[in-house]
């Protein structure tokens, strides 16, 4: 099967982007499912209903969170009551709403989506690995699904690099958000998961992690706030991974996806 993993979704840049690219690239490139994490859509912190409408208008079928997922107050309730949406999986028990993994049938698939937030330098939720070991110990690729997912939100690439090893032969694709830099060593792992240390972002790329320069470059040289954090909002790239998988649910081809904007591919 066909999946394509976006980045994190920064503001309106990033809404647009996908609402430009993404229909085309689901033709080109033949998916069967398209998974994004939106933890910064709506402003650039949390989601709305409005948004996430938007990512299903544009193609997207599943969507991922993070450290971000209940910054705004309106996407609390969609949070909670849409299936399809996953908040960090490792979040203790009982403290926030909604659920950290899904088990999906899209088109003639199974598809498990686990999403989980990294500890180093993060808030200190459970443990990640506990976590995600025990959502594939329920469901061993192959057989409870098809294809499996993981989005690891996190900060640091050796907690990320050391999720894929962890997963490799267990999953179909772990790649890396939350620092919103396109990472360039996307391989197959040993054991035949597709892996990216960081998916990049969907958004403006003329901008400091998506966001316009000025306040963040205010606080860094003076160490003073100045405002709030503002979205960049010129032409955003659609920035992603691409796998495809073979019969056992292992990857066999896994590639960057870059499109338009500041990063487009030649």
């Amino acid at each position: 099967m066909k999946v394509l993993f976006l980045g994190d979704v920064v503001g309106r840049a990033g809404r647009k982007a996908i609402a430009e690219r993404l229909p085309g690239l689901r033709k080109e490139l033949d998916l069967d499912c398209v998974i994004c994490n939106a933890e910064n859509m709506a402003g650039g912190f949390g989601v709305t209903p409005a948004t996430v409408q938007d990512l299903y208008d544009s193609g997207v079928d599943i969507i991922t969170l993070g450290n971000h997922s209940f910054d705004n107050p309106q996407g609390i309730s969609i949070i909670e009551n849409d299936e399809k949406i996953l908040r960090p999986v490792n979040y203790p028990p009982g403290t926030v709403p909604g659920r950290g993994v899904g088990l999906y049938e899209v088109g003639d698939y199974r598809i498990m989506v686990i999403n989980v937030m990294g500890r180093v330098f993060m808030d200190a939720l459970d443990d990640p690995f506990v976590a995600v070991g025990k959502e594939l110990d329920t469901a061993p690729l192959g057989q409870v699904a098809d294809f499996i997912m993981v989005d690891i939100h996190a900060e640091a690439t050796s907690e990320k690099q050391g999720m894929g090893y962890f997963c490799d032969g267990r999953a179909s694709l772990v790649a890396g958000t939350h620092t919103h830099t396109p990472t360039s060593d996307t391989r197959i792992l040993p054991k035949g998961t597709g892996f990216q240390t960081d998916a990049g972002m969907c958004g403006d790329y003329n901008s400091i992690i998506g966001m316009d320069v000025a306040e963040p470059l205010h606080r860094f040289t003076t160490r003073m706030r100045s405002g709030r954090f503002e979205p960049a909002s010129g032409e955003g790239t659609l920035s992603g991974v691409y796998v495809e998988t073979g019969t056992d649910g292992l990857a066999v081809d896994v590639k960057p996806i870059r499109r338009g904007g500041v990063l487009t591919e030649s």
